[in-house]
């Protein structure tokens, strides 16, 4: 049966209504997502709770963060996957530990934090409302992106070995502009209908703001100071 101009206008109503709330959802549970992170940082860096390093910190850090995304794969289509999303943010908030402290051994370290926060919410607002707006399909980043994370986890995995500052000042400038640009591939999959579960939506756009930030923060840890 061939659907009548009504029909496809209802159908393409309620699909656009679909997306819409599934970018809603997905805003609304990725700023939920932030409060377990600031806690997790805030109990990660009051009891100074002691980081695994080396190679054997990013294992045992690989092995806890994709246990977590397998289960939240495994429960999105349940409110078990918001449980396991907000337990996941709570955990990378803890990983965030080292960081911040090193930061904030600088006099100006608390503004480097507001710094580099707000840098990151220009880059996601900015980014996000490009992949809405724009026409242009961005879909084709995919396999060049992926290939992007590859590259800078051997990058990160050498360079625990090596130690070289120029390189972790490179790293992190990729790793900025490449989950800048999965912002624009993440959120026009909603938009498009690529992507119609919030959870999963969440997670993937929680990781880009998530590796922003620390970027930021760690380049902008080179102009602070200790006097």
């Amino acid at each position: 049966m061939i659907p009548t101009m009504q029909q496809s206008y209802d159908l393409s109503g309620t699909t656009q209504a679909i997306r819409h709330r599934v970018l809603r959802n997905t805003y609304w549970l990725l700023a939920l997502s932030m409060i377990p992170t600031v806690l997790g940082a805030f109990v990660g860096v009051q009891l100074q709770l002691p980081m695994p390093a080396g190679m054997m910190g990013f294992v045992i850090f690989m092995a806890i963060a994709f246990g977590f995304i397998y289960a939240i794969e495994k429960t999105k289509e349940s409110a078990a996957g918001v449980a396991f999303l907000l337990g996941f943010t709570f955990f990378m908030g803890l990983m965030l530990t080292p960081l911040l402290r090193h930061t904030l051994g600088f006099t100006n370290g608390g503004s480097l934090i507001m710094t580099a926060f707000g840098g990151t919410a220009c880059i996601f607002a900015v980014m996000a409302s490009v992949a809405t707006v724009s026409k242009r399909d961005f879909s084709m980043l995919g396999k060049w992106l992926f290939a992007g994370v590859i590259v800078l986890i051997l990058a990160s995995v050498a360079n625990i070995f090596l130690g070289m500052s120029a390189l972790s000042i490179t790293i992190s400038v990729l790793a900025i502009g490449i989950f800048s640009a999965f912002i624009l591939f993440d959120v026009q999959r909603i938009v498009n209908g690529g992507e119609t579960n919030y959870i999963t939506a969440t997670l993937s756009i929680y990781l880009d703001v998530y590796n922003i930030f620390t970027s930021l923060l760690s380049l902008l840890g080179l102009g602070g100071s200790r006097d």
